[in-house]
């Protein structure tokens, strides 16, 4: 531990999970927190933001006083694992912690919210139970909006700006965001009391990590693409697609190649996203094949290789991408797909001149054909009916 002093139930809970030291982003954020400042935290996934803001918030969090620290988060997936990190940060400090996200049943969330110390929502449900008059803000004294940016570029903003117009005034507010654009900055300056901002440096280890593109023609992008898995043995891959159909012809197809890959999106029931991400992180699965927002702010370890296979629209999508690798020393790989019609994305993210992306010379591999559409089955014949009033049997 560094000279931050946590209250004892929690040190306790923070050794369990078998820290012996705290980020940067951990260091800069506690004593700030713990003191009543307003945070602006500029940082990646996987800097360990949510133990920056978990623990000195949760120091003031007294159970059964009512709802007094609210977090919104932009997806269901990343409101989910706020959640059960906030299990792990109160194991000797208990707090009701509910979470609040659309998709599912409100009813059980109506019953919960009644003795909720704490609550993490998505904007959308939360606005719902507002206006139902089913969550009261009135004791809240910290609100944390994580993954901001994402949170506006998602169509949010309107609803966060809602949100917080119900919520007491004094309170304490913390915001946490990889880019800070003009709506982030809107927010700040409009909500924030004299805010504190923490800037870190991109958390992944560029020393080691390598990034390659390949150029390839269109019709030969997933052939190469099977055969790029196929060579690599160690660890989990994430693969990015620009669309949820795209996501789906991939999941289907490498399924075909014999290769362990799952799709991850919002088009998918909450169920069954959540059981993907929790067979990869598992390692259930070799493969996960996601959209942008799906994969937003998961934390997932001892993921070596991430593959563009839809180069990104600009530097700050591929940059939010490559963080998922090459962490806290570890080694890995970022692999782009690079066909004529990607050109223009793939120079927007060289404006980036930090970047070091190197050609790689097309490998020999067997040509696959990708099926787009799923194969139509066909209705098995019944016997002793007729079709129509024709009196044909079929």
């Amino acid at each position: 531990m560094t000279s931050i002093t946590l209250i004892p139930e929690l040190e306790k809970a923070f050794k369990d999970l078998g820290f012996s030291a705290f980020t940067e982003i951990q260091e800069k954020t506690i004593p700030l927190v713990q003191q009543g400042q307003d945070v602006i935290g500029q940082s990646y996934t996987g800097s360990g933001k949510t133990i920056a803001f978990g623990f000195p918030t949760l120091e003031k969090v007294k159970r059964g006083n009512g709802l007094q620290l609210l977090i919104i988060v932009p997806t269901r997936e990343l409101c989910l694992q706020v959640t059960n990190e906030f299990y792990k940060f109160s194991k000797y400090k208990p707090v009701n912690i509910v979470d609040v996200y659309g998709g599912v049943s409100i009813n059980p969330q109506i019953d919960r919210l009644r003795r909720a110390d704490v609550v993490v929502s998505t904007p959308g449900r939360l606005l719902d139970h507002l206006t139902r008059g089913t969550l009261n803000p009135s004791k809240i004294k910290m609100l944390v909006l994580d993954e901001a940016d994402k949170m506006f570029e998602m169509g949010f903003i309107d609803d966060v700006k809602e949100i917080i117009s119900q919520l007491p005034r004094e309170r304490q507010t913390l915001l946490f965001s990889a880019t800070i654009s003009q709506d982030v900055l809107t927010l700040v300056h409009r909500y924030m009391h004299n805010p504190v901002k923490i800037k870190l440096q991109l958390y992944v280890d560029k020393s080691q990590l390598q990034q390659q593109y390949y150029e390839v023609e269109g019709r030969d992008k997933f052939s190469l693409l099977a055969h790029l898995l196929k060579q690599e043995t160690a660890g989990l891959c994430i693969i990015f697609c620009a669309t949820r159909r795209m996501v789906d012809v991939l999941g289907r197809n490498l399924g075909k190649q014999r290769l362990k890959a799952q799709a991850l999106h919002g088009g998918l029931s909450q169920n069954r996203r959540q059981q993907v991400i929790e067979d990869f992180h598992a390692h259930k699965l070799d493969v996960l094949i996601a959209s942008d927002v799906a994969a937003r702010g998961l934390d997932i370890k001892d993921v070596n290789l991430i593959v563009n296979y839809d180069i990104p629209k600009n530097s700050k999508d591929y940059v939010h991408r490559i963080g998922r690798t090459a962490r806290a020393g570890s080694s890995g790989k970022v692999i782009s797909l690079l066909s004529p019609m990607d050109h223009d994305n793939f120079r927007r993210v060289l404006e980036d001149r930090s970047l070091d992306i190197r050609l790689v010379p097309l490998p020999t591999f067997e040509r696959i054909v990708l099926q787009r559409s799923e194969p139509q089955r066909r209705e098995p014949q019944q016997r002793g009916r007729f079709q129509g009033g024709r009196g044909r049997r079929w």
